[in-house]
């Protein structure tokens, strides 16, 4: 096959001036800045404001009952019967167990016969100290006859007495035969069985008795950190809650939160040497006994308010290298600015800082892993997120 020697001339023009296109516009696209180059960044900043913040602190503790009662024998005996069934909740007065009557109904009836002797003896005296005291006035009888049936009208008076107390005695021991449960609320396992001799020589221990509802929860706090916020209150920065209005909300094991709000009652007046901590105690309705003693749970506890108080999103805060906390901020000529600030509280979604910043000033909180130091940048308002109010505890 032959070649035309102008068709392939015009062949090696076309793909010359093709390459030379191809490079033309490569250079070209290479020439062209890409859309928003040199522009200034955009990014969501928040403006720092002044809030009124409840502060709150979550503090371990153990769940106790709010009364507890050990029932005992105080009448000695065998156990007859048991009534309750364990586990169950008794009402106070609710018959609990029967100890065997005979021997103390004899006992009774023993003193009651005392009594009556004793009675019988008294009367006899009685009637001869006013025979005696009707002759003694004529001379009939002598004075010391006459004084030793006055005696013995006192004798009586007071075997009478004595008899009574052992018949109240023997009666009381009777009634010991009934144990009832002094409290109420949930009465646990039975610690005797029935046919068991009880009452010998001490007090036996029955069964027990704890009052669920209200229940308190028991935890400690450093008192370093009372220190801390004493001194806030004293210097005015912090308002104190007022007791009345002081919420005391209750973390269970699985981390949800109990639906009723308890009450602080007291903070102990010495701190644990061992370990420097005050225990405090609050207490919670519990009608449906859903808390249990020994159970562990976590108090969140207002303790004060904060009237001036400086919070950013969590998102806003960075840490460096040794846990130091910083912020970046928009500065007047829009460009970022590195504040370091301090941080130690969190409330909610937010972090509350203490020193760093002020009221007005524009911390960046979306973009920020678009700019550094230095660059300039175009704010705008952050996207809403939580609502700044959101505190533990309340």
């Amino acid at each position: 096959m032959r070649i035309n020697k102008n068709s392939s001339l015009r062949l090696v023009t076309v793909a010359t001036l093709a390459a030379v296109a191809v490079l033309t516009g490569c250079g070209e696209k290479q020439q062209t800045p890409p859309p928003g180059a040199g522009q200034p960044q955009e990014v969501g900043v928040i403006t720092v404001k002044q809030e009124s913040l409840a502060l709150s602190t979550e503090l371990p503790g153990r769940l106790n009952p709010y009364r507890v009662s050990e029932v005992r024998a105080r009448a000695a005996g065998i156990v007859l019967k048991q009534v309750f069934h364990e586990g169950s909740d008794v009402k106070q007065g609710e018959l609990l167990f029967r100890i065997d009557p005979a021997p103390l109904q004899a006992s009774l009836l023993s003193a009651e016969a005392s009594l009556a002797k004793s009675e019988a003896t008294l009367a006899q005296a009685k009637l001869q100290e006013g025979r005696y005291k009707e002759l003694v006035a004529v001379n009939a009888v002598s004075k010391q006859d006459y004084d030793n049936a006055v005696a013995a009208v006192k004798q009586g008076l007071a075997d009478v007495a004595a008899g009574k107390a052992a018949v109240q005695t023997a009666k009381l021991n009777l009634g010991y035969t009934s144990v009832t449960s002094p409290i109420p609320g949930r009465i646990g396992k039975a610690q005797v069985t029935e046919g068991a001799l009880v009452g010998q020589n001490e007090p036996t221990l029955l069964a027990t008795v704890q009052q669920l509802d209200p229940i308190y929860l028991d935890f400690t706090q450093s008192s370093s950190d009372m220190l801390r916020l004493r001194r806030a209150f004293d210097s005015g920065k912090l308002e104190s809650v007022a007791p009345g209005q002081a919420k005391v909300r209750l973390v269970l094991e699985d981390g949800t939160e109990y639906p009723l709000t308890g009450k602080l009652l007291f903070s102990d007046v010495t701190v644990d040497q061992s370990t420097g901590m005050v225990t405090l105690r609050a207490e919670f309705p519990n009608p449906k006994h859903e808390l249990l003693p020994g159970m562990y749970a976590r108090a969140r506890l207002a303790q004060a308010v904060d009237k001036t108080a400086l919070t950013i999103p969590q998102q806003a805060l960075q840490r460096g290298q040794g846990g130091s906390a910083s912020v970046l901020l928009v500065g007047a000529d829009n460009k970022v600015l590195a504040q370091p600030v301090k941080a130690e509280t969190a409330v909610g979604d937010k972090w509350v800082v203490t020193e760093g910043l002020k009221a007005g000033d524009k911390v960046i909180v979306q973009g920020l892993q678009k700019v550094r130091p230095g660059a300039p940048v175009k704010p705008v308002a952050a996207a809403s997120s939580a609502p700044a109010s959101a505190v533990q505890g309340q």
